[in-house]
């Protein structure tokens, strides 16, 4: 089953059931909202998959989608966490700036709260203040749950996961340093986060999703340049319910809370980069400095997920970058 939300000049917009070809859907009318489904799921599951069969099997009337209407599945959200779940990653970052990986790096996950209340759709533009704070897009799979008890184990996790999507979780990457350098995390160099056109509930995606992580190609087109065709499935050392697993040591999350992976990332150099900052650490360790600028006012990038059957069932994010406070 594949959803969406439409935008109708409400803060949470309108439930959309989406035809499996993404060109057509209709609304929901028991469940006006993403988050009212969700919140209802048990109900809810049931009576909008037979809205995507009836769609699929063309016994109802579809209407085309222009992805420009379209909010963020969830254009608001209880909670949006993110990981960095591809350790090729986080290795990178610590050989360009000469330093060791955390010693937990591959038993404890890496996360950060982001802000949950903008939400991008898939066309929005990213809205860049200062050229210096070093803008770069970080192409991501991401993962939306039902209410998920305190406690859940890796193997229980998966009951839990009730929608898959992409997300786009820009960096301020010249932020990074000083606010981590007060030891208390991001705030300011993580602005708001862009997601796919269509979430889709995991049996939708096959055998692409087992044991917690998605099994296909993510892309990132660049300035109409492929720079990304990166693996997201075998190298995601921590699974999404490695992921669900830590964040609820502690703590329950409600339905409707965001989970991200992190970076898609792969030791192949020639797969590509999923964000600037991979191509500008691989120059400084290859030649000692950057050749490649961050994101500037002009550059679009585009970020979709193919599968191993060809399908891509998220559609894509393309998103371009103006200054702020440009009606362009």
């Amino acid at each position: 089953m594949k959803l969406a939300t439409l935008r109708d000049g409400t803060r949470d917009g309108r439930l959309l059931v989406v035809r499996r070809d993404g060109e057509a859907g209709t609304v929901s009318h028991a469940w006006r909202t993403l988050q009212a489904a969700l919140d209802d799921w048990e109900r809810a599951e049931p009576e909008l998959r037979k809205l995507a069969a009836a769609l699929d099997g063309g016994s109802i009337e579809a209407t085309p989608i222009d992805p420009i209407t379209l909010a963020a599945p969830l254009p608001r959200a209880y909670e949006w966490v993110d990981g960095s779940a591809y350790l090729n990653h986080v290795r990178l970052v610590r050989k360009a700036r000469n330093a060791e990986p955390p010693p937990t790096l591959e038993t404890d996950p890496l996360v950060y709260q982001g802000g949950s209340s903008d939400l991008l759709g898939p066309r929005d533009a990213i809205e860049l203040v200062d050229p210096a704070w070093g803008l770069d897009y970080e192409s991501e799979v991401a993962v939306i749950l039902g209410d998920t008890p305190l406690g859940t184990t890796a193997a229980t996790a998966g009951a839990h996961v009730r929608l898959v999507l992409l997300a786009n979780d820009c960096t301020l990457r010249n932020l990074v340093p000083d606010e981590l350098a007060k030891s208390f995390g991001f705030f300011q160099s993580k602005p708001a986060t862009a997601f796919s056109p269509f979430a889709v509930t995991p049996d939708e995606l096959g055998g692409a999703w087992r044991d917690g992580r998605l099994h296909a190609r993510v892309r990132s087109t660049y300035n109409g340049a492929l720079i990304g065709d990166c693996d997201a499935g075998p190298e995601m050392h921590f699974s999404f319910f490695d992921l669900i697993a830590h964040l609820t040591r502690t703590r329950r999350f409600g339905a409707g809370t965001v989970v991200g992976s992190g970076t898609v990332s792969n030791a192949d150099r020639a797969r590509g980069v999923s964000c600037l900052a991979e191509r500008r650490m691989i120059e400084i360790i290859e030649t000692g400095k950057p050749a490649t600028p961050f994101m500037r006012a002009g550059d679009r990038i585009e970020i979709d997920a193919v599968l191993p059957d060809g399908s891509r069932p998220f559609g894509a994010i393309d998103q371009r970058v103006i200054a702020a406070g440009s009606n362009a």
